[in-house]
């Protein structure tokens, strides 16, 4: 019996698991029989094989081939095993040196002809060789760039299964065309960054907005806006990213393996360094909203797309209430946890949350163009439950710009780079705060935390106390009033809240700024 073993990696979520892949030669009926619990993608593998095999100029063994995905109880999906497999069944048939084929990491789709077709999730995929303590991974050439990411990897990008034989056997590597097609992705140019697009300068207007749109962005705090078509709110809403910092190296690296798994990578952009930016239409379900899928590939849904950069729901009244309410968890522990009968797939989610809506259905422009009823206004906004409420720290009403606000705004508008350099020395305030801490912004800091660590002055409290004694501010509500207190003062270069910065959180909070 020959015996050969190779190594891939399955993809749980955004989590890679280092497979097994043994294949053995053995007197029976001929075929190949897969092992290891493999979806129908992975099952359709036997085809795909045998063919590539063919295509490249290599003889398929005529005895029983049986290959074995270890370990046997972890649930396989998707084509990216084709690689390993193919290079196994040929090891064992004697054509390859076994030493040549047992270090490397293997990832990769087979086309009938040979070609290696891009996969997605390879970054997540080769971090997890890296953290397996493998040091050389081989990974379809239009997937090079991503895997290039993860430090202390030899990386060998190849373009067919006949490039990477040559390569084993210590061959002259084939002539072989550039990738075409969906293959090419990784040579195209890189598309201009939205944060050089929109500047926070182009709203006319709006003073209140814009300083939510700041304290927001120093503190990473939900933003709610609600007021006339036409008043600013998308265009604040789209510009908040522009006040963001670019994302450190190892936050980049998760938001890049989770827009991998996605295939929502851009074009030409290996790595993704600026906030994310998701705005899901109002028709989108619960599994588009938070992740989902059948079978064992789970994707990631437009909250754990939007990981460390912002989530705008424009139209917010017009989702489905169970959309909406299926954010209140992930806002709390910032992370969506999706659970199967065989394995819980986790993505994370740490995102701002930035909700827009018109105070009435008719949506008109003017109040003395709207004829809905006070109860019709009430029942429209009340689609926005009360909970998902009480977790967003800044509300604010919007009203349309006057022309005077217009006129003035074109020249003494602020512009993102002068408000994010703000933000970005607000946010390291913050963090000198909180060094030795796990949280990186204001938002992130639990309750008891807040009180116990960072209390501020007992006349900065009074506001707040005032307001909970009278029954306009919940527990709940204090600490996120006290949040966004820390990041007023945090703006303004104060070591501790004062009494008109809780105030001001506290208004924010009520949604009684205008």
């Amino acid at each position: 019996m020959a015996l050969a073993r190779t190594r891939s990696v399955g993809l749980v979520g955004v989590r890679g698991h280092l497979v097994d892949v043994e294949a053995a030669i053995t007197n029976g009926t001929p075929g190949l029989h897969l092992f290891g619990l493999p979806d129908t993608a992975l099952s359709e593998a036997r085809g795909r094989v045998r063919a590539a095999i063919l295509h490249s100029g290599e003889d398929w063994p005529s005895r029983h081939v049986t290959v074995a995905l270890g370990p046997a109880d972890l649930p396989k999906g998707g084509a990216g095993f084709d690689l390993a497999i193919a290079v196994a069944v040929l090891a064992a048939a004697g054509v390859l040196p076994l030493t040549a084929c047992a270090e490397p990491v293997m990832i990769g789709e087979l086309g009938l002809d040979g070609r290696l077709r891009p996969v997605q999730g390879a970054l997540p995929a080769v971090m997890a060789a890296a953290e397996a303590g493998f040091r050389s991974v081989v990974v379809p050439r239009a997937n090079r760039e991503e895997a290039e990411l993860v430090p202390g990897l030899r990386v060998l990008a190849v373009a067919s299964l006949r490039g990477l034989l040559c390569e084993l056997r210590g061959d002259p590597p084939p002539e072989e065309p550039e990738p075409q097609g969906p293959e090419a992705y990784s040579v195209l140019e890189a598309r201009p960054s939205r944060r050089g697009m929109l500047d926070l300068a182009d709203v006319r207007g709006q003073a209140a907005g814009r300083r939510a749109l700041e304290i927001s962005a120093a503190g990473g705090h939900h933003l709610f806006l609600l007021g006339p078509p036409g008043c600013g709110k998308t265009m604040l809403a789209e510009r908040l990213p522009s006040l963001l910092p670019p994302l450190e190296r190892q936050t980049a690296l998760e938001v890049t393996a989770i827009h991998s798994v996605a295939g929502t990578l851009p074009p030409g952009q290996p790595l993704i360094g600026d906030p994310p930016f998701q705005a899901p239409h109002h028709t989108a379900s619960r599994t588009a909203m938070i992740g989902g899928g059948s079978g064992r590939r789970v994707r990631p849904g437009a909250i754990s797309l939007a990981h460390a950069g912002v989530l705008f729901i424009d139209e917010a009244p017009e989702f489905s209430g169970g959309v909406l309410d299926s954010m209140r968890q992930p806002m709390e522990q910032g992370e969506v946890r999706i659970d199967r009968t065989a394995f819980t797939v986790r993505f994370p989610a740490l995102f701002t949350l930035v909700m827009a809506a018109n105070p009435c259905p008719c949506a008109a422009a003017k109040v003395l163009q709207c004829r809905c009823t006070p109860a019709i206004r009430s029942r429209y906004l009340s689609r926005i439950s009360g909970p998902l409420l009480d977790r967003v720290d800044l509300k604010l009403e919007l009203s349309p710009a006057t022309r005077a606000e217009l006129r003035y705004d074109l020249e003494a508008a602020e512009s993102s780079a002068t408000v994010s350099a703000r933000v970005l020395e607000a946010r390291e305030r913050a963090l000198k705060r909180m060094a030795g801490l796990p949280w990186r912004t204001n938002s992130e800091v639990p309750g008891p935390e807040l009180r116990r660590r960072f209390a501020p002055p007992p006349e900065a409290l009074l506001p707040l106390e005032l307001a909970l004694q009278d029954g306009s501010l919940s527990a709940r509500g204090m600490d996120r009033a006290l949040r966004a207190a820390w990041t007023i003062a945090d703006l303004a270069g104060r070591e501790t809240p004062a009494p008109w910065d809780t105030a001001e959180a506290l208004s924010f909070w009520q949604g009684h700024t205008s």
